[in-house]
């Protein structure tokens, strides 16, 4: 996204500078100051519709500088996660363990909108709600795909942050209860103590596909891998499986959950 920002700013330069309109002039007409305007032409903030809307008028640019703003979309996903998205979205199975936050799937609109406006460096409030509407507009899956299974377990420490305060939090351990109950949906929680040499390594995701192709994705701050080598895939699945051995079953772990969301 940077780079578009750096091309479109540039545009915007480049215009101005052939109409010969000054850096102050385009500022003053698009109600922003000097510096605002400065950041916008060299890409360090995105140039905004209101700027292009100005500049393409200033400027006679007959509509070319307004064609940027088609580009300035903002990506519903980060770049890295695109290909296991596209994956995930024609698995027959998605097992999942999760060590310190819910996953994007159980999630919240809340919930969600807390989390990703808290991303840094900082996103622009058109990109937090694209992202916000996405994440929530994949959950669909869990409804519409009954026939793909879906497990997931949660780590105890991820039902007990406080993302989006208190209130936010409850709401969000409710929806959990009511996402777990189709028939092709599972939730175990797995408690404080249990597997902790496997438990503490982080989240993963496992996926088979229609053709038993079969990936595991894992996912850090501003990293993440998706992997296909058997060998890999194997010995994350082997870990998988011995942290869904000591997870609570489904029924156990509903009442464990309404038990937390009792104690805030």
């Amino acid at each position: 996204m940077t780079e578009t920002w750096r091309y479109c700013g540039n545009q915007i330069k480049l215009w101005r500078t052939e109409a010969g309109v000054s850096r102050e002039e385009l500022g003053k007409e698009a109600n922003y100051e000097y510096e605002t305007v400065k950041s916008m032409e060299q890409g360090r903030r995105k140039p905004s519709a209101r700027l292009l809307q100005v500049a393409d008028q200033m400027c006679g640019a007959q509509g070319k500088l307004l064609a940027a703003l088609e580009f300035l979309k903002p990506e519903p996903f980060p770049a890295r996660a695109k290909e296991f998205m596209a994956i995930e979205a024609e698995a027959v199975s998605r097992h999942a363990y999760d060590a310190l936050l819910i996953p994007g799937l159980l999630q919240t609109e809340e919930y969600a909108r807390a989390l990703i406006r808290e991303s840094h460096p900082p996103l622009d409030d058109e990109t937090v709600e694209e992202r916000v509407r996405a994440r929530l507009q994949r959950q669909e899956a869990l409804t519409r795909r009954s026939g793909t299974v879906f497990g997931f377990v949660l780590n105890e420490a991820s039902l007990r942050t406080m993302v989006g305060g208190e209130k936010a939090m409850k709401g969000q351990l409710e929806h959990i209860l009511e996402a777990g109950e189709p028939r092709n949906v599972s939730v175990q929680v797995l408690p404080r103590g249990r597997c902790n040499g496997l438990a503490l390594n982080g989240s993963m995701v496992l996926l088979e596909t229609a053709e038993h192709d079969r990936y595991a994705y894992v996912e850090a701050p501003k990293t993440s891998a998706l992997h296909s080598d058997p060998c890999t895939v194997s010995a994350l699945t082997e870990a998988h499986g011995m942290i869904r051995m000591q997870a609570l079953g489904s029924g156990e772990s509903a009442d464990f959950i309404r038990q937390v969301a009792e104690e805030l």
